[in-house]
């Protein structure tokens, strides 16, 4: 059984005082259901997922008490992914045809504060600093320039194009553009990354109404289909946050293989694609993904991106949006602000950054600890 997004709804990232995450994953969950032409008593199940602002399924208190399936959902960053696979898997079972995804969240300004424990880690491991999201994927970066030749130019390159789609989104936390050279010029946070190359804990929520492909057109004009959706957890051997120690046996880590996963389910390859949202949580993931997911191979990103192909008018435009560095990172709604964003382009509604050339096909990657990534591939 296939499936088709039949609503999206959004509510702004940033920060948004006065108003609690759930109000936020209800605004966006109303905008999902008027988009669709349905409201909340047609739903036949729901899969939802908060970090830091409650229980999604408490969602319920606000949109009606109708005693549907309501599921929660915590895959770390990969929440949304996670969410949207859940309802994607409902669906295709044959055993419900309508419901909806939702992801919200509502972080304190700072860094992710964790419990090593809860991930089976020592309190070594916090206390020596290495829980700080910042030190691995700085560490993690410095390795990857090493092995492949990037420079730290791109690094830079990289967050100037997501301040600069930003920028255009009126949904985005940063509308502030920052050059190139003001990105490197910035607070240096940890070797070799900037202060404006990480993205920041935030606030926003995404919902999407989803259905059977065969009764898409009851409810839009222009339905958007899940070719593929997959999700991969880590193998041994493979390097990933939180992670406290290396293999000298590698092994593909799980976006490579979620990703490969994804364009199987799709019967497309990575080519085929117009528009790609990955995950950006600093500048050196973006980098690193692009390769992962096989948008490009190993070292040949420098080039890519220095000459445009990843922008928006570019062969290869990445992060239409702005990512993760432009709207921040909640960590419930990430996964799906990238799928609303694809449905945007592939209907032609984007606006000022609307990729040109009518895109058919998108791909959207996320990631989450302690190693867990989550691929889609739509189409229209």
């Amino acid at each position: 059984m296939k499936v088709a997004i039949v609503g999206i709804g959004i509510h702004k990232f940033g920060r948004t005082p006065g108003v609690s995450g759930r109000a936020q994953g209800a605004a966006a969950a109303r905008s999902a259901l008027a988009d669709a032409g349905v409201e909340w008593r047609d739903m036949q199940f729901a899969f939802g997922g908060s970090y830091a602002a409650g229980d999604a399924d408490s969602l319920v208190s606000d949109l009606g008490l109708t005693g549907l399936q309501f599921i929660n959902v915590a895959n770390g960053c990969a929440t949304g992914g996670s969410a949207l696979i859940s309802s994607c898997s409902a669906i295709a079972s044959g055993r419900y045809d309508l419901g909806i995804a939702i992801g919200f969240d509502k972080h304190e300004s700072g860094a992710f504060n964790m419990d090593p424990s809860t991930l089976g880690i020592g309190p070594w491991y916090g206390e020596t600093g290495l829980m700080l999201t910042t030190q691995f994927f700085a560490m993690k970066i410095q390795r990857y320039m090493h092995l492949h030749g990037i420079t730290e130019k791109t690094l830079a390159a990289v967050a100037a194009k997501a301040y600069a789609n930003g920028a255009m989104n009126p949904n985005a936390w940063r509308h502030e553009g920052h050059d190139a050279a003001a990105v490197a010029a910035a607070r240096m946070i940890s070797h070799p990354l900037t202060q404006y190359m990480f993205c920041s804990p935030g606030e926003g929520a995404v919902a999407l109404v989803l259905c059977r492909a065969d009764k898409a057109r009851q409810y839009t004009s222009t339905p958007v289909y899940i070719a593929g959706a997959e999700l991969r957890s880590r193998r041994f051997g493979s390097f990933e946050v939180f992670n406290p120690w290396l293999s000298p046996e590698s092994a593909p880590g799980p976006t490579v293989e979620a990703a490969r996963a994804t364009f199987e389910a799709a019967g497309i390859g990575p080519s085929d694609l117009d528009v790609a949202q990955i995950q950006d949580t600093e500048s050196g993931a973006e980098i690193m993904h692009m390769a992962e997911t096989g948008l490009c191979v190993d070292g040949e990103q420098e080039k890519l991106i220095l000459t445009g192909a990843t922008a928006i008018g570019g062969e290869m435009p990445i992060n239409t949006d702005g990512g993760c560095l432009a709207n921040g990172e909640p960590i419930g709604a990430s996964g799906l602000r990238q799928v609303y964003e694809n449905v945007l382009q592939l209907r032609g509604d984007a606006g000022p950054r609307q990729v040109p050339g009518k895109p058919k096909t998108g791909f959207t990657h996320v990631y989450g600890a302690p190693g867990i990534s989550a691929c889609t591939v739509v189409s229209r």
